[in-house]
């Protein structure tokens, strides 16, 4: 049975289409992995599933009475609510359920023998709809997810308003899962998750009966939990059975066949344009001329799809600085309260350190405190001679209406057009994103962005606060060589070992000296 289907859509932003005459059809209990290069339109593809955007062209037609789960890292939680009543409000139809009962039960007091019979009867189908949707395990069911995903480890009584970035992820994670809709649709999930939480996730995908569509670059996570895959690029969407590294194998030969094709027949055309060329003034072989041109009119003509230009980092590296880079003594950081004991840290020349642990321990608050953004609650910073630093922030808070060529310009004055473009297209942008709003792109192209203006600055320190969170499977590998390459020092907090094991000298595990309880 279809749960979900969409017709011929089209869209676009301006005169950049996304998507042209797409189809999609998703059944009852599959696990789709939606996957492409950041910037084909996956995000989009979800906010017009979800009706947060209304297509161009097309149709968007659900089934009746399904009950659709996404996971919106923009939604908004209440102040004032603790972790354990956003998560309870997963269950709201149930409680609203139990109040209308309880409603009947005050009317029957003074119900006539046959509003009674009335009541009774709609007392026991809620009565029933309760007791089989778990209504009465609710909070151990609560409980259960809260501890899959680490919840109760920060405790559910913290004003959701106190989290930090990814443990709100969490709580929206846990309600989602608590709702336990008829298709869950997830948008890079693992971002904000560590990687035990990683690894629980992965099981209940697994185990999940109803149907998702995730989108990820997080390959061994989608390859442990998807059955299908659809493929975004170049305003197409195409199906593919099997886990990712199967699809990436059938493209790769339908791509080398389509070339072969495509090789065959660029050969044939050039032999007939030879013959029409060397024959139709003849009046002997015109009309074996005329004949040949026919077939080259008539010819369906192969395109090979534009190769996507695959972004090449490199750092430039300024004057090597003095020994120490960062040390701390008895540093205690923290905001109101303390997030750490007294912490003894060096960082020397050469090193490349991954910061690791789980949310809302206090590693971005580390690195803000060895930077000199926000003052220690006790201890000192000692930061070296002649460091120039690169920082590449978690989030960025602040909004602007600039286009990609105008935020890289406002750093880089010295740039001529050309320049700013070159070093854009160097990052994997392509023109149609180059020339756009920074504010209209997607996560991945805003951190090409981002990662453009670092790797222009010369620096001898690179502080990188989960740098990998939204970019793409071939931005990532590009980003993990150039580390591997940089000459300078990097201080480096990310939750994928496959990604930071090859680059750094040092693991500091962050759980080893947090105040908070893990």
């Amino acid at each position: 049975m279809s749960i979900l289907t969409v017709k011929n859509l089209s869209h676009g932003f301006g005169d950049r289409e996304i998507f042209h005459d797409v189809s999609f059809r998703l059944l009852k209990g599959e696990h789709i992995g939606l996957v492409g290069a950041n910037g084909e339109g996956k995000s989009t593809f979800m906010n017009i599933i979800t009706r947060q955007l209304d297509p161009d062209e097309g149709k968007v037609e659900w089934a009746k009475n399904v009950r659709v789960g996404f996971l919106d890292q923009h939604t908004v939680l209440e102040k004032g609510l603790t972790m354990r009543d956003v998560l309870k409000s997963a269950f709201q139809y149930l409680y609203d359920m139990e109040a209308d009962m309880n409603s009947m039960y005050e009317k029957m007091g003074e119900a006539d023998p046959e509003e009674m019979e009335t009541l009774l009867e709609e007392v026991g189908v809620i009565q029933d709809m309760l007791t089989n949707n778990d209504f009465y395990t609710i909070d151990a069911k609560v409980e259960e997810i809260a501890r899959g995903l680490g919840l109760d480890e920060i405790g559910l009584e913290q004003d959701v308003n106190d989290l930090s970035g990814g443990q709100r992820t969490k709580v929206l994670l846990a309600k989602l899962l608590l709702e336990k809709p008829d298709i869950l649709l997830l948008d890079e999930p693992t971002n904000y998750l560590d990687e035990q939480h990683i690894e629980w996730l992965k099981r209940y995908l697994q185990e999940y009966e109803n149907a998702f569509i995730l989108i990820s670059h997080d390959i061994p996570f989608l390859n442990s939990v998807i059955n299908l895959v659809y493929h975004m690029e170049n305003q197409e969407l195409n199906r593919y059975a099997g886990d990712y590294d199967h699809f990436l194998h059938v493209y790769e030969v339908k791509k080398q066949q389509v070339e072969a094709a495509y090789k065959k027949q660029q050969k044939e055309i050039a032999n007939l344009k030879d013959f029409v060329a060397r024959n139709k003034a003849r009046v002997a072989t015109r009309n074996m001329a005329m004949s040949r041109q026919k077939k080259l009119d008539k010819m369906e003509k192969i395109e090979l799809t534009q190769e996507k230009p695959k972004p090449e980092f490199h750092f430039k590296t300024a004057r090597t600085p003095g020994k120490l880079i960062f040390e701390a003594n008895d540093l205690v950081i923290g905001y109101d309260e303390p997030l750490s004991e007294p912490l003894n840290l060096r960082m020397e020349r050469g090193q490349k350190v991954a910061l690791t642990g789980a949310n809302g321990i206090g590693k971005t608050t580390l690195l803000r405190s060895l930077l000199g953004e926000i003052p220690p609650l006790r201890g000192s910073v000692e930061r070296g001679d002649n460091l120039h630093l690169g920082y590449f922030e978690q989030e960025l808070k602040s909004q602007h209406n600039l286009s990609c060529i105008e935020d890289v310009w406002e750093e880089f004055p010295h740039f001529s057009q050309y320049e700013v473009r070159s070093a854009l297209a160097k990052c994997g942008l392509m023109t149609k994103h180059i020339e756009s709003k920074v504010a209209v792109l997607s996560g991945g192209e805003k951190s090409k962005v981002r990662l453009c203006k670092l790797i222009n600055n010369e620096t001898n320190v690179l502080v990188l606060d989960e740098p990998t969170n939204h970019l793409d499977v071939d931005a990532k590998a590009e980003l993990k060589r150039a580390l591997q390459e940089y000459k300078g020092s990097i201080l480096l907090i990310s939750h994928e070992p496959e990604f930071y094991e090859d680059v750094v000298t040092d693991v500091w595990n962050g759980e080893d000296w947090t105040t908070k309880v893990y």
